[in-house]
Formats: structure tokens, sequence, C-alpha cells
């Protein structure tokens, strides 16, 4: 009895252990590696954190891309045609100006940046070309258009009282070359393209300069307190030698450079005004030309009578362009949501390249107060007005949201900049007669109503949900159905292999 339950005790107790089945294979390579065993179970709750949180910023880039290059692709097909129309040989085509500048705190490559991401496709699909004014630091886009203009008076028939043309000898060989072959310019609508509101103030600046000030290099009076108004007056005042602009700079003579030997410390320390010209300093020769007129003698000046009843349309583009460790979150959101700019940016340069609709800029009348002259060097407004209202023109409303995302240098004080140009920091002035002229492309309703229809159809025909990725695979798998033309089926020449 005792050994038949010994052997009943050692079977339960083979029972109660659990079946031993076969050893599951691991790979040798990996063992020799050091790598541990990998089993498929759910990730971690670490994992799970860093999977959702990259996968979802990944998404969002990737959603962000997709749209945005839809809304470049939609305008682009809106001015496709117009690079199909025929140009006479005896014609040149239609060239517009696009002003660039550095934006407040940075450099030349941001502008340079959006021009190509954002402005350039439009332009290229409508087979226009273009001519870049650019403006490495605050005055030279100023001084190019006034030149710009200026070159333009004098080929309308103005004559300046010193012989010099302000072109250089390949200009003038190239417009005789033009016109000897019976070569006419664009008869239609050209345009301007600003990029940026600091951009924008400057080209404002130079449209009045080149219009309303004088074709020769001005005397320049003593400098004085920049918040002052310079009104006219009868006083002689003093005068200096006048200064080369960047097309002559061999007119200087040797007498205009007075010497200036620093003061010894008897001397007295009150400062003396200064008589050296900035822009044709030694020590700094890239300054940009200063202007040949300032915003206070505006009313006091004479439009020529080659001035046309309205200037060529203008477009400013918004340049978001935002510094400060600060800002982050603000442009981490505008990297997320750049098919948003792509789509208004696109919008407004299918208008330039169309150029069907603009319209002029509008006026409103407001209650000056004697503040609206801060940060000014001209008297917006006279205390001694008694009507105690000013113009408010919508050139100086144009994008001045991006005066608040500027960089602090942008912000200084007029008096401790003193001796350089603060286009940006001064208030914009707009004389009437030059406000009046001025338009600004715009896109007709038609056009949007067009834009939106057709993108509507391209994403209905090509099926942008799961039918269209299947389709995808399908013709990457080699069953689907037609085939998307390649360049010889288009009736490009050239052979398949080519």
């Amino acid at each position: 009895m005792a050994e038949k339950s010994q052997s009943g005790d050692a079977e339960a107790a083979k029972k109660a252990l659990p079946s031993s089945g076969p050893k599951p294979v691991e790979n040798p390579a990996f063992r020799m590696m050091g790598l541990p065993r990998f089993k498929f179970k759910l990730p971690s709750r670490n994992w799970l954190i860093f999977i959702s949180i990259t996968g979802s910023f990944a998404t969002a880039i990737l959603y962000d891309r997709h749209h945005k290059k839809r809304a470049q692709q939609r305008w682009c097909n809106i001015v496709s045609h117009v690079a199909q129309e025929p140009l006479s040989v005896k014609l040149m085509p239609r060239r517009i100006t696009v002003f660039l500048s550095a934006p407040p705190g940075d450099s030349l490559r941001v502008a340079r940046e959006h021009f190509h991401e954002y402005i350039k496709p439009i332009l290229v699909a409508g087979a226009l070309d273009w001519e870049v004014v650019e403006g490495r630091r605050e005055g030279e886009v100023r001084a190019g258009l006034a030149e710009k203009v200026r070159k333009l008076r004098r080929r309308n028939g103005e004559k300046p009282q010193l012989d010099s043309s302000g072109e250089s000898k390949e200009e003038i060989e190239d417009e005789q070359r033009r016109h000897s072959s019976d070569i006419d310019d664009w008869h239609g609508v050209q345009g301007d393209l600003i990029l940026g509101r600091h951009t924008w103030k400057e080209y404002v600046r130079g449209l009045h300069e080149g219009w309303l000030g004088p074709l020769d290099v001005p005397p320049l009076e003593t400098p004085s307190d920049p918040l002052s108004p310079k009104l006219p007056s009868n006083e002689p005042t003093n005068l200096r030698e006048p200064y080369p602009s960047k097309q002559s700079p061999n007119t200087l003579p040797s007498s205009s450079l007075p010497d200036s030997p620093s003061p010894s410390p008897s001397q007295d320390s009150t400062p003396a005004p200064s008589t050296a010209t900035p822009s044709t300093s030694s020590s700094n020769p890239s300054s940009p030309v200063p202007p040949y007129i300032s915003p206070s003698a505006y009313p006091h000046s004479q439009l020529p009578p080659s001035t046309p009843d309205s200037f060529a349309p203008s477009l400013p583009l918004a340049l978001p362009h935002l510094l400060g460790f600060l800002n982050t979150p603000t442009r981490l959101y505008r990297f997320l949501t750049q098919r948003h700019l792509a789509n208004s940016a696109g919008a407004s340069v299918a208008a330039l390249v169309l150029g069907s609709q603009s319209r002029s800029f509008t006026c409103s009348i407001a209650a000056a107060t004697p503040a609206d002259n801060e940060g000014s060097s001209s008297p917006l407004f006279n205390p001694e007005d008694a009507s105690g209202e000013r113009r408010v023109w919508e050139q100086e409303q144009v994008l001045e949201g991006e005066e608040g995302e500027w960089h602090k240098s942008a912000r200084e004080d007029v008096a401790s900049t003193e001796g350089k140009e603060r286009v940006w920091r001064e208030r914009m002035v707009v004389d009437k007669r030059i406000g009046d002229r001025m338009r600004v492309f715009e896109l007709a309703s038609e056009e949007a109503n067009r834009a939106i229809r057709e993108d509507a159809e391209r994403v209905k025909e090509a099926g942008w949900g799961v039918s269209r990725w299947m389709k995808v695979l399908g013709n990457w798998v080699g069953i689907g159905g037609e085939k998307e033309p390649r360049g010889w089926d288009m009736g490009l020449v050239g052979e398949e292999d080519d």
C-alpha cells in the first residue's frame, strides 16, 4: 500500500508541473552581438509618448507641405495661359521690378529665400521677366528707385544743369542697339513688387524723391536737430560741396574733403557742426546716396511736366520675419501653417501676372494730434491749423502690423542714430500729387472664383482619397490602368531611352 501511495504522489507531482515545450530558436548572430531576444508586444509608456509626439509633428508637416504645394499649383494653373500668348520678335517681353531689402536685424538671404519659395514659381508659370533692386542696408532701395526715376525723367526730355546722364556706357549702347533694330518696349502694364513693410517705406520715399526732387545733386544744409522741421527760409545757410552719386564717383574734387583733425583736450568740448558728407566718407564708402530732398520740402516742390497721370501699379507683399527665443511658439505655428502664406502670396502674385485689374489707393480724413509728429522729421500736422485734420493715406497702413515684429534695432531713437538714414523709423509721408497717381494690383473676383472652381475639379478628378493611393500603388506594382503620358507621348522630340 505504501509503494502505491508513493507512486501516486510522484505522478500527481509530474502532472502539476507545467509541460515544457520546445525552446524558441534564438538567432546566434543576435546572441553573439549581445542583442536581446525580440518579442512582439506593445511598446512601453515612454515609447508611446515619443511615437505619438514625433508622429503628430511629422504628420502636421506633411499635411502642411502637401496643401502648400496644392495652393501654389492652383495659382500657377491660373496664370499658365499667359505663357502661351504669342509675342512679336520686335517687342520686348513684359518686365516687372522686384524690390528686396534685408529685414531689420537680419541679412538679405531671408528676403531672397522668401522670393524664391513663394513668388518665383508664379512668375515662372506666367513666363514673366523681372529685374531685382536689392538693398543690404537701410536706404539702398530708396536710392536705387530714386535714381531709376531720375533716369526716366532724363529720357523724357528733362535736362539737368550738370552734364551727367546717370547711365552707364553699357545701358546707352543697349538702348541704341534696340532702336536700330526697331525693337519696342512692352506697351502694356509693367508693375512693381515690393517685399516687406520696410521695403515699402523705402519705395514710397524713393518714389517721392525721384519725381519731386531735382535731377542734380543739391547742396546740403548743415545738419541740425533731426526732430525739428526743415521749413524754407530766406536766410543764408551754410552749404557744402556736392557729393557724387554712385554713377559718377570721380566727380568729387579733392578740395571737397576738408581736414578734420581730432580736437585736443585743451580745446572746447562743445561739438561743432560737421561738414563732412556721410556717403562720401572714406571710412564708409558703401553707404547709400543721401536723399536729394527731405519730406518737409514735398509741398514746396514742383512736379515735373513729364510726370504721367498714373504710375505703374505696385504690389506690396508681406514678409513675416520674427526673431527671438520667446517668440518660438509663434514661429513654430507659422512653420506648420505655411500653406496659408503660400495661398495669400500666390493670389497676390497672380493678380500682378494677370494685370487685368488695378485700383487707386484710398485716402481718408482723420483728426490730427500733436502726437502724429513723434518719430518723424517732417511736420504732419500744424497746430495753428484751424481744421485740426490730416490726410490718412492707405499707403501708410499697408503691412503696418509688421512693424511690431521688427528687431529692436529698427526702433532705436532718432537722437541715438544721428547721421544715419532712418526711413524705417520715421513716419511715412505721402504727398497728394504722388499718392493720387499710385495704384495697386487687385485680383478680379472672376479669376478668384475660377481658381477655386478649377482646383475643386482637379481634386475631384485626381481623387485625393483612398482610391487615389490605390491607383498609385497599382501603377507602381504594374497592374494599374492608364499610365501618365511620358515626354515622347506628349509630342516632345526625343527617344524613350533618352
